[in-house]
């Protein structure tokens, strides 16, 4: 499925005459290898194809970063439908969009609104498709809530590596990744040159912990919604199994969420607290993390800056990693973050299993020889 930006492909007089200044002048901060030219405008809207991962709070800014920077072709792939908490922040969707898978939409708009903007919507999982599917990228950028889902991207395009006989990389094999994340008013925007920088799996040390709560509180002392609600998803719904044996929580399904709400305000009301309410318990189920429009701005201009920069070499990329934090006042800052090339007993590495929908993480056992 194709949503194309317009039906005669028609883009209108001096809509990318920013651009051309960028990319038809040399500057002190271009690629040594850069050379200014007109042709690399049609380059962008003709022959580059950019993969976006996710139509979220980044994904939509980086649909409509991409788009109004002269990406002529764009894929986007998500899984997700929309839901009405998603309009506050998600500006691509309107409230007769709910229920409407997220892909499909932010292609349709983002047709409405940029001529000549060709956007390929893929309503599925990343694992639905196969080596062949993401080897016809050039760059792929994430906007991710999820980081399994990052380390099976970063695991694909690893796999996708060639190597010379020598043992040097083929560096034509080599599709570069965009990252991007936020929390609340905190963000990172990185880039990876799979099997020359720094990826996902070297990174992993820059995650923070997930939230748990002791099971004893939950169990016996609840004092916040959140106890009440871990409550009624740990131990009532594997007690009661309301759909059957073995059934799953799905956090996007309405009716699992009703439950374990109708459950969780039982128990809230038991020792008086307030608070439960539908998105509070779907931002549990889901560990969901508020998300701040203004943040998810910030984080996919820089990824989409990053991206332009990759492909038309009118700047040397980010070199590696940064960091965007405007808690307190605004703070930026850009560091390489070297590859973790040691290897230990213990440690847990993720690989996209090409073969099945499935990611791998398996533990390493070391032994001397």
């Amino acid at each position: 499925m194709e949503v194309e930006g317009s039906s005669s492909g028609a883009r209108p007089a001096g809509l990318w005459t920013h651009l051309q200044r960028l990319v038809t002048r040399p500057g002190p901060l271009a690629h040594p290898e850069f050379t200014p030219s007109p042709e690399i405008l049609d380059l962008l809207r003709d022959t580059v194809r950019v993969l976006v991962v996710g139509a979220g709070g980044l994904g939509c800014e980086l649909l409509k970063d991409l788009a109004l920077m002269g990406f002529g072709m764009i894929d986007v792939i998500d899984m997700d439908t929309i839901d009405v908490s998603n309009l506050n922040r998600q500006f691509l969707f309107r409230q007769q969009d709910v229920g409407r898978p997220k892909a499909v939409v932010a292609a349709e708009f983002i047709h409405g609104r940029v001529p000549g903007c060709t956007v390929t919507p893929h309503y599925c999982k990343i694992q639905d498709y196969d080596d062949l599917f993401y080897r016809q990228f050039h760059v792929v950028v994430c906007g991710l809530d999820s980081i399994l889902a990052r380390r099976w991207i970063n695991g694909m395009l690893v796999s996708l590596l060639r190597y010379e006989e020598d043992g040097s990389l083929d560096q034509s094999s080599m599709i570069p990744l965009v990252d991007g994340g936020t929390e609340g008013f905190k963000g990172n925007a990185r880039v990876i040159l799979p099997g020359m920088s720094a990826c996902i799996e070297c990174m992993l040390d820059l995650y923070p912990p997930q939230r748990n709560f002791p099971l004893c509180t939950i169990a016996h002392t609840p004092r916040l919604p959140e106890h009440c609600v871990e409550y009624a998803r740990l131990l009532l719904w594997p007690k009661e199994n309301p759909w059957g044996d073995g059934a799953a929580i799905d956090g996007d399904d309405p009716a699992h969420v009703g439950w374990i709400l109708e459950r969780a305000q039982e128990r809230a009301a038991e020792y008086g607290i307030a608070g439960v309410d539908y998105r509070l318990t779907q931002g549990v189920v889901k560990r969901i993390i508020p998300a701040v429009a203004s943040t998810n701005a910030v984080v996919a201009a820089a990824c989409a800056t990053e991206v332009f920069k990759l492909v038309t070499s009118c700047a040397a990329p980010m070199n590696n990693y940064m960091v965007f934090n405007d808690e307190d006042g605004i703070y930026t800052y850009t560091y390489e973050h070297e590859r973790n090339l040691q290897l230990s007993s213990g440690q847990e590495l993720a690989v996209a299993d090409v073969s099945t929908p499935n990611t791998v993480i398996f533990t390493l056992e070391l032994t001397d020889a």
